[in-house]
């Protein structure tokens, strides 16, 4: 990790005009204008998406050295995020704000470190998303705890947080309008424990807490705004939300449903929450779209995802967001066991374009994988030589999705995973929109002709072997 005084060194050979700019801060009170700047080290590929509200605003290129730069002559102030997929982090901008940020693609969040004017108030947020994600990797044994001794664990070490917080606060003086988002990222964290305990408590432990709780247990959704259109696209609110919708909308005395009717009972459940709860329809559509995506990509009964997509399509006022949620289902729908894949276009290690239909016509398993997670590309290839060796009759077919080519080959000669045919995605947006591809942990399975098996297996599931015979 660099440390904040060569990122400062940094900032002041490569920005010195920005510097110059943001130190002397000409600007008239009517103009907002801005510099955004930085260097990716160990770059994943050669841009930077500034976003505003999961929109790209601006494509930033990065020049020889790894850098990017921008001048915005009207930017309005609020937070903003910075993609270097397949990773992110937010940033936020006041007024005439001047920042440089320093990212190692290898180390993502541990690494971004900001300079500039402006930059207390970012870094205090990235130092506290650390420490929420060093609590949150600690704390799954909490919830094996009973109710007082979570409390009194969880709300010490709100305490701390509290302090850094308040401590911050005072010293930076930050504006009114940054105070909601790092009011957010201390509170969020927070609630959501609590959303979570009942359930995870339950899961771990068979014991069912949920009447044993306190009347005053969740009063703090009394002080949450749920129609807080600025947080719509801010991840720990988006998230605390999600947790408390799940803890909502869980069904109980449901031994009389099978595994698929509760699913879809439960996710119906929690629509009609959100939609009764969240006033603002950009942030109950942004919630909506949440669970719909979540939903119709974990469970593929065709009838009960058309049951599910007619209430969608209920709740939902948001049109261009639809039609995604439209493809997926379509999707979906054309990923049923019997069909042949939807075809699409990968390339092979000599650089030429490999179409989905020239896949043999014999038993096949397409697996999915990035350099981003290299703990799962290893333990996958594992797995398939594994399966390789049990089960000759069938091909094995990598496909490597996020990564720039020259980074998909790379990756591939440390390693020697004979026997696997290894193919590159080079568009993930067709990838995703016809085989309904969001995540790399989904397995497809073809049968002797091509044709589908299941388009929805996980080559880590304890089942998955008993599958391929």
């Amino acid at each position: 990790m660099s440390t904040p005084n060569s990122i400062k060194f940094l900032f002041y050979t490569f920005f010195i005009t920005l510097a110059i700019t943001s130190c002397k801060n000409k600007s008239g009170d009517g103009e907002y204008v801005a510099y955004f700047g930085g260097e990716i080290v160990n770059p994943n590929n050669p841009y930077v998406l500034f976003c505003k509200d999961n929109e790209v605003i601006d494509t930033l290129k990065l020049d020889k050295k790894n850098r990017f730069f921008i001048k915005f002559d009207s930017l309005a102030p609020g937070m903003y995020s910075f993609r270097h997929e397949p990773e992110y982090q937010y940033v936020y901008f006041d007024k005439n704000d001047s920042l440089m940020v320093r990212v190692n693609s290898r180390d993502f969040d541990e690494s971004v470190v900001f300079c500039g004017r402006g930059d207390e108030k970012n870094n205090f947020l990235m130092e506290l998303y650390l420490k929420n994600e060093k609590d949150k990797n600690n704390m799954f044994d909490l919830f094996d705890y009973n109710l007082e001794k979570f409390t009194k664990n969880i709300d010490s070490t709100y305490l701390v947080a509290e302090s850094f917080y308040k401590k911050n606060k005072e010293l930076i003086k930050w504006s009114d309008e940054f105070d909601v988002y790092a009011k957010a990222s201390l509170n969020m964290h927070q609630y959501s424990k609590k959303e979570l305990y009942p359930i995870v408590h339950k899961i771990r432990t068979g014991n069912d807490v949920i009447e044993k709780l306190p009347k005053d247990f969740y009063n703090y959704r009394k002080s949450i705004d749920f129609s807080n259109s600025e947080l719509s696209s801010f991840a720990p609110y988006m998230m605390y939300i999600g947790h408390m919708l799940n803890n909502m909308g869980t069904i109980n005395y449901h031994n009389h449903f099978t595994e698929a009717d509760l699913a879809l009972k439960t996710n119906i459940n929690k629509m009609s929450i959100a939609d009764t709860l969240i006033k603002n329809e950009k942030v109950k559509n942004t919630i909506l779209n949440t669970i719909a995506f979540s939903y119709l990509l974990e469970d593929q009964n065709v009838v009960y995802n058309q049951e599910f997509l007619v209430n969608y399509h209920k709740f939902s006022t948001d049109k261009s967001q639809k039609n995604e949620i439209t493809k997926i289902g379509n999707a979906i729908q054309s990923l049923k066991v019997g069909n042949f894949l939807p075809q699409i276009n990968l390339i092979d290690n000599t650089g030429n374009t490999v179409s989905s239909e020239s896949f043999d016509k014999k038993n096949t398993i397409i697996f999915f994988w990035t350099s981003s997670a290299i703990s799962h590309f290893e333990a996958a290839h594992k797995k398939v030589i594994a399966f390789k060796n049990k089960f000759p009759n069938y091909n094995f077919i990598a496909v490597n999705i996020n990564d720039s080519e020259e980074k998909w080959k790379k990756t591939l000669v440390s390693y020697k995973f004979n026997g696997i045919r290894e193919l590159h995605c080079s568009d993930f947006e067709d990838l995703k929109e016809k085989w309904a591809i969001n995540k790399i942990y989904r397995t497809i399975i073809l049968d002797e002709q091509g044709k589908i098996k299941n388009a929805f297996a996980n080559i880590f599931d304890s089942q998955f072997e008993e599958s391929l015979k």
